[in-house]
């Protein structure tokens, strides 16, 4: 789970979005604020209300105060600190509303951004002074969030951090950040960090020294514990593995931060650890259930001292022993893997059965709430601060996706409602799917007592828990359920979906995608209105008119800051040159001339071999020379850069979006262009050193390796993607050294079980690097078939349409990485033989 999608979950149903104001006046920060006199500009950025003196010039950096709050007091500080400065003429911005005030101090929003109610933008450290003196008598005693980045003034709710004033970039591990300048003018991160730091060329103002101090001495030596490693993050706090000074005792640590890390119910982590401990002691004493040492304060962060659990997530003994993730599961093995679910599910339902004998309702029941030791011997439970007294009739405001349980659940129910989800996931993990589609339960739960051997009515009896009360039984049935498919009437029902979706009134996005449109904007290729038009016209839909002025629009609104094809401007540039706007493409181009030099990453998604591919492209497209000589330049830069590429990290990055996949296609292009060998012999070094970043697994399969357990089989990143690369690489060197991984590649394809249907990050991917095969055989024939039935799994019926869940299957996505645009891709690529991708070679059709 990645705990980012969260925090984009709570403005809308459907969709991934930005917490917006609700429209209700009392919700609206600004019309609490008496409007300025003449010589003011105000604006609106996202979720930032920017009020600024005309008269006045800013630094482009600088020191900046934040003003925190918590959702008691907002409004009385933001009325004191806007009267303040218009008063002295002080440019800030404030955060538009109390529900967006939650959002961010929510437990699984951004820790850099917690707390923060407004920013200043002092002109000089003169007025940093004037402002944090003036301010901290007039908010003396105001409670709020410590921000983590920063650096406090005093006792109140001052903080100050130097940075940036005005927007300016650089790259940075191949992603465009937010950058500030140093002396000699060079562009470097403009740091966003939880710790507080200063760039090395700036000095700390005299009249800051002391509350450095203050801060040095936060209680370290009296902290009774010496943390070895960190577990989890979130808002509210950290979770540390520690062991006691006084005897060496192995702990876990607890944290929580006052006024930080609310729940829906607006109560913070500490209130929820204060809980915690009192339930840990009415349940001391029951095997698998963590013992309560000590709960203490250090300076102003509180923590619980409890029992270390031995053994890993259920989670992660799932990612490890699920049989459909491999290839050629057989009978045998599916047996094996029931027998010791059920096992593991039955020793969680005696535990919870204990805990409700205490009178506990645990409420939060989940895959990453369990602990599995030994040969499934020894399970535990953790994190209770989500649990509460039967009698107190409190519900949890917080829960896993798919395992929280719905409104009308109460008490002990709700940990039923998590037992039954646990019953379901346990042997077809998609269960989040439910909260977004609960009419796919039942075919979920079929496709379990089929699949496995599991009792007789063991599907009927997660339905039964399951399913919506007071509700006639749902059904999901669409197209892609039926035998045969009419896949002509998949795609338009897909594109009907994504045409309904749009919503051209945004300024910031068109169609709903990943939560990235909202760094890198809603006009780019990879999650944005770029391309997903050029997924329509390759799906062979005819032309928007409206949707491309929307896109046009972006563009002269708001330049793409980026360069990169999926990222920013270039793979704009391709699209409208691809619908004919070749004017607004080379201004486009001409702008980011300057964005280009500055990049060094070698990737398709935001780097060079991207930049390089779109230079071709219009070399060929327009028989322009000069696009020539800038692709050859750009692929001479990638080709120096692979001789001295680092070895692979720990984490994986091989694959089409990020990898050496990208410059090893870009090389292949070049030869198709230039017929010079050598460039066949940089496409071989490159897709070489991907396979450098893959493990082979039992089952024959290659997969990239992602951390010390994780394997990744997927096209942006993952094997999929280095497999189309070297599919292209066979056809003009079928003797290169890398196309000796074409079977382990082609075997990660194969598996079963794919969690997300998208097309670089899912199902789609995998299916469509099989059929760019040059003579499938029937085992590829099969598991393309396989892939295809299984998109019934997640097709949600959406305005006369289909749509698809993006990542973490949280939300309906209608972009190119994640969603409906690029499942479209991946059916026109293997129904019908064309390119999925820019770049990529049109095929024969499998089908």
């Amino acid at each position: 789970m990645d705990v980012r999608y969260e925090a984009y979950c709570f403005a809308d149903p459907l969709f991934f979005d930005e917490q917006r104001e609700t429209g209700d006046v009392a919700d609206d920060f600004a019309s609490l604020l008496p409007a300025p006199e003449d010589g003011w500009r105000t604006g609106v950025r996202g979720v930032w209300r920017l009020l600024h003196p005309v008269a006045r010039n800013l630094p482009l950096q600088g020191w900046k105060i934040h003003v925190s709050a918590g959702l008691d007091n907002a409004e009385r500080v933001l009325v004191k600190v806007h009267e303040h400065c218009v008063e002295h003429a002080v440019s800030y911005k404030h955060l538009r509303s109390r529900t967006t005030l939650l959002a961010r101090n929510s437990k699984y929003a951004p820790r850099d951004g917690s707390g923060k109610l407004l920013t200043l933008y002092p002109a000089d450290n003169n007025e940093l002074e004037r402002v944090l003196v003036a301010l901290s008598a007039k908010l003396d005693g105001e409670p709020g969030a410590y921000i983590l980045s920063d650096l406090r003034y005093g006792a109140g709710p001052l903080y100050v951090r130097y940075g940036g004033f005005a927007e300016q970039w650089v790259e940075l591990d191949g992603k465009r950040v937010l950058a500030i300048r140093k002396p000699d003018g060079t562009l470097v991160p403009d740091k966003r960090e939880p710790t507080f730091s200063v760039p090395d060329w700036v000095t700390i103002p005299e009249f800051l020294a002391p509350h450095l101090a203050a801060r040095k001495s936060g209680g370290a030596d009296q902290f009774p514990y010496q943390v070895k490693s960190s577990l989890h993050f979130s808002n509210g706090g950290g979770v540390y593995l520690a062991d006691r000074k006084s005897d060496g005792e192995r702990v876990v640590l607890k944290e929580a931060r006052p006024f930080a890390g609310l729940d829906r119910d607006e109560v913070d982590a500490v209130e929820r650890l204060r809980r915690e401990h009192e339930v840990l002691e009415r349940l001391k004493g029951i095997d698998g259930i963590p013992t309560a040492y000590d709960r203490f304060t250090v300076w102003e962060h509180h923590f619980l001292a409890m029992e270390y659990m031995p053994g890993v997530s259920l989670g992660n003994w799932l990612a490890r022993n699920y049989p459909l993730t491999r290839r050629d599961t057989t009978e045998a093995d599916i047996a094996a893997y029931t027998e010791r679910a059920l096992a593991l599910v039955r020793r969680v339902e005696a535990m919870i059965g204990e805990v409700h004998g205490r009178g506990i309702v645990f409420g939060d029941l989940h895959s990453l709430n369990i602990l599995v030791d030994g040969d499934d011997d020894n399970v535990s439970l953790i994190d209770f601060e989500m649990a509460a007294d039967i009698e107190s009739g409190t519900r949890p405001a917080l829960g896993a996706p798919g395992f929280r349980a719905p409104r009308d659940r109460n008490g002990f129910e709700v940990d039923e409602y998590a037992l039954a989800v646990l019953k379901l996931w346990i042997f077809l993990p998609l269960t989040t799917l439910l909260e977004l589609a609960p009419a796919k339960l039942r075919g979920l739960a079929d496709f379990v007592q089929q699949r496995f051997d599991v009792p007789e009515g063991y599907a009927d009896s997660i339905v039964a828990e399951l399913a919506p009360r007071n509700l006639p039984p749902l059904t999901s049935s669409t197209e892609l359920d039926q035998e045969r498919p009419d896949w002509a009437l998949v795609r338009k029902q897909i594109t009907e979906a994504i045409l309904a979706s749009a919503t051209p009134e945004r300024t910031d996005r068109l169609f709903p995608g990943d939560i990235e449109q909202f760094r890198v904007g809603g006009a780019c290729f990879g999650y944005g209105a770029a391309g997903v038009l050029h997924a329509l016209k390759t799906a062979g839909d005819e032309r928007h008119p409206a949707h491309e002025r929307w896109l046009l629009d972006s563009i002269r609104r708001d330049p793409p800051g980026r360069p990169g094809f999926y990222d920013g401007s270039y793979g704009i540039a391709y699209v409208l040159e691809e619908l004919g706007y070749r004017d607004e493409a080379t201004k486009l181009l001409a702008s980011s001339s300057t964005l280009v030099e500055q990049t060094t990453d070698h990737g398709l998604e935001g780097g060079l071999s991207g930049i390089g591919l779109t230079q071709l492209h219009f070399a060929l497209a327009r028989k322009d020379n000069e696009f020539g000589r800038q692709a050859l330049a750009t692929a001479v830069r990638l080709a120096e850069a692979l001789e001295i590429a680092d070895p692979p990290g720990d984490f994986g990055r091989a694959g089409l979006l990020n990898g050496w996949s990208g410059p090893a296609l870009l090389f292949v292009r070049l030869f198709e262009r230039t017929r010079e060998e050598g460039w066949l012999s940089f496409a071989d070094q490159a897709l070489e050193r991907d396979i450098e970043e893959c493990v082979e697994s039992d089952d024959g399969s290659l997969q990239v390796r992602d951390g010390e357990t994780r394997t990744l089989p997927y096209a942006g990143v993952g094997s999929a993607g280095i497999l189309m690369v070297a599919e292209e690489l066979a056809k003009h060197r079928p003797d290169a050294k890398a196309l000796k991984s074409l079977p382990g590649l082609r075997e990660a394809c194969r598996g079963e079980f794919v969690i997300h249907p998208g097309l670089l990050f899912g199902r789609g991917g995998l299916m469509t690097a099989l059929a760019m095969g040059a003579e499938p055989d029937q085992r590829v024939r099969d598991a393309i078939d396989l892939h295809l039935s299984r998109l019934a799994w997640y097709a949600v019926p959406y305005k006369g349409g289909l749509a698809f869940p993006g990542n973490q299957l949280l939300r309906l996505s209608m972009d190119v990485v994640t969603g409906g645009a690029g499942v479209l891709l991946a059916l026109a690529a293997t129904l019908d033989g064309k390119a999925a991708l820019p770049f990529l070679s049109s095929r024969t059709a499998v089908r």
